[in-house]
């Protein structure tokens, strides 16, 4: 590992620890997460997630076990989750995202096995060919349902990079590319790397760097004095 990013990291994780992401019940669920949260707040995400569990949807919805049923989804009309999935905004396109990639998990008999017994390089193409599925939100998915080693790039990401500073280059593959081929192929450090950059992002890197108390303030080379 890279010293800039063993620092960055090892920064991070002694403040904030090992952050256990992503807030699911279930791998599927990860997906439906990864879908919604395009375009809004985590909080709108997690009151969407929340309606089908609500009384007159959980019957239908979920499993004995309390996880959401993929095919319940599948199933289901747009214009239904739609309605249902309302609070995450967007949600009309975000049903129709959520119906395709759905369909997707369905060709693998909605199997997290199946899933992970095919290459990364084979499912990565798979996903983005569908539509409301780009690079952040497959890489979501492969890593935090499936446990891929793909390091997830966002705007707290980009922002980290732009300010510590973090030569990582321009762009989402470029800057997944530089993480990739310093840091090893590990799922575990991927996930806990990406939560730790976006929590720090939420509470001091902001678009108005808070950065007092930061533990990255007397590393970081754009510091608000």
């Amino acid at each position: 590992m890279l010293n800039i990013l063993t620092d960055v990291y090892d920064n991070l994780r002694a403040r904030y620890g090992d952050l256990r992401w992503w807030p699911a019940r279930t791998p599927y669920e990860v997906i439906v997460g990864a879908i919604l949260t395009q375009n809004t707040a985590w909080g709108n995400v997690e009151k969407a997630i929340a309606n089908f569990y609500g009384d007159a949807l959980a019957s239908r919805f979920t499993d004995g076990a309390g996880g959401l049923r993929p095919e319940a989804v599948f199933d289901a009309g747009v214009a239904e989750l739609a309605d249902i999935i309302r609070p995450a905004g967007f949600f009309n396109q975000k049903a129709q995202y959520l119906k395709k990639v759905t369909a997707w998990f369905a060709l693998y008999n909605y199997e997290v096995s199946a899933v992970q017994s095919v290459p990364l390089a084979k499912l990565r193409p798979e996903l983005l060919s569908i539509k409301g599925v780009g690079q952040e939100t497959a890489d979501s998915i492969l890593l935090y349902a499936f446990g891929f080693p793909t390091f997830v790039v966002d705007a707290y990401t980009m922002r980290l990079c732009e300010r510590y500073p973090v030569n990582a280059g321009n762009g989402y593959a470029e800057v997944k590319s530089y993480f990739e081929m310093n840091l090893p192929p590990d799922a575990a450090l991927y996930n806990n790397y990406h939560a730790l950059i976006v929590i720090n992002g939420k509470r001091h890197c902001k678009k108005k760097p808070a950065c007092d108390g930061c533990p990255l303030e007397n590393l970081c080379g754009r510091r608000v004095l």
